[in-house]
């Protein structure tokens, strides 16, 4: 007989004595699984993410001549508190004091000439009068009535011409002072007083005027003794009260986003400290490199400790919910590419519940799509691995979670 064969006969034997026996053997029974399990709570959560950014000056100013000229004092340094006019720095003004003597001078000299024409003009016109008076009578004859007209309005003229070149000689004055007083650079930028547009009252000063807002010097770019050219910059001041914190949101964030919004602002210099941002900007345009949209929040800066250009985390409250239904992050999981939660049933049997992860605040998570039976059930937050659906479980006593990362669903 064929080997085979002769297997196949052994084996049906066996198989009917151990029929006669008592029947097919029965399979061992699977024992309850040993997890962890935590209650589902119904609770206010709120989202919330931090961004890294740097700090920046609320407003920074170059300071620089508007002529040409040889730096012969500064009088501020790196570090210095000006207020807008104070004097920043001197130019040599020797040739230009010398151009504002010589238009005094011409001024001078046309209104002497003016002096003089008009005079010319007063005797012009009264010998036109006499000679109208002769011509009357028939003293004189037409030709010297001519003259007598034309010499008057010559002399007319020449006074319209004489206040011309005085008005010319005392533009170039000003011109001359304008740019002498130039040569004494002050600070200047946008915190003069402004008056309501029609007013005609003056700015308040004395005692019931506002102090004036100062800056600080950042950078001291020349020496004394530089020539320096119209627009170089002699030094730059900085605005830090308040500080501008500029952070990157990527596009998942962008719609939590809203100015007005308020954020905790955390730096390294200050670690214990926590100040309170606002967002004023958020630009309009996402970076095509890094798909990123800038936001910038104005964080008070009392006593100036905040400098531009320190790190800087912002964490701001993107959504929340008052009342929503929360389980310990570390009970999510994944069968089959679907996150869900196993719930432990009244008979201790697991039972799988597919669910959609809503907003994450630590160690919980809000789950959408467990009804309202479900959520008076606990999650398993651990042991998933050794529970399929309907399988019987055993509660463990002890904490009833553990941790997870923030990446995603723990698997």
């Amino acid at each position: 007989m064929h080997p085979t064969r002769v297997l196949l006969a052994v084996a049906a034997l066996a198989s009917a004595c151990s029929g006669e026996a008592g029947g097919p053997a029965a399979a061992p029974e699977r024992p309850p699984a040993p997890v962890a399990a935590a209650p589902i709570e119904r609770r206010a959560i709120t989202l919330r993410r931090t961004f890294s950014g740097t700090l920046e000056a609320a407003a920074e100013v170059a300071i620089a001549p508007r002529i040409t000229g040889l730096v012969e004092r500064l009088h501020v340094d790196i570090g210095d508190e000006i207020a807008e006019g104070d004097l920043v720095a001197v130019l040599d003004d020797d040739e230009l004091r010398q151009a504002v003597r010589q238009a005094e001078a011409e001024l001078a000299v046309a209104r002497a000439n003016d002096e003089e024409a008009g005079a010319a003009n007063e005797i012009a016109q009264r010998a036109l009068g006499r000679a109208e008076a002769l011509h009357s009578d028939g003293v004189t004859s037409q030709g010297e009535l001519d003259r007598a007209r034309t010499s008057a309005l010559a002399a007319r003229s020449r006074t319209s011409v004489t206040r011309a070149q005085i008005e010319r000689a005392q533009a170039s004055l000003a011109a001359a002072r304008l740019r002498l007083s130039q040569t004494r650079i002050v600070a200047r930028w946008s915190d003069e007083t402004e008056l309501e547009p029609g007013s005609t009252d003056a700015p308040p000063v004395g005692p019931s005027a506002p102090a004036p807002r100062t800056r600080l010097v950042s950078r001291r770019l020349v020496d004394e003794g530089a020539l320096v050219a119209p627009g170089q910059a002699l030094v730059n001041v900085v605005e830090v009260e308040p500080v501008v914190a500029v952070v990157f949101v990527p596009e998942r964030d962008y719609r939590g986003l809203a100015v007005g919004q308020v954020a905790d602002v955390r730096t390294d210099a200050y670690p214990t400290r926590t100040f309170r941002g606002t967002v004023s900007a958020i630009s309009p345009v996402f970076s095509s490199a890094s798909r990123q949209v800038r936001v910038e929040l104005t964080v008070p800066n009392p006593g100036r400790v905040l400098k531009p250009g320190m790190f800087a985390r912002a964490t701001l409250e993107l959504d929340g919910r008052e009342a929503a239904t929360v389980v310990p992050y570390a009970a999510l999981t994944r069968r089959r590419d679907e996150a869900g939660v196993f719930l432990v049933d009244a008979v201790s049997v697991a039972r799988w519940r597919p669910i959609t992860q809503g907003i994450r605040e630590g160690r919980w998570v809000e789950v959408v799509g467990l009804d309202g039976a479900d959520t008076s059930l606990e999650v398993v937050t651990i042991g998933q691995e050794l529970v399929d659906d309907g399988s019987p479980v055993s509660v463990l006593d002890g904490p009833g979670e553990q941790p997870a990362p923030e990446g995603g669903a723990p698997r």
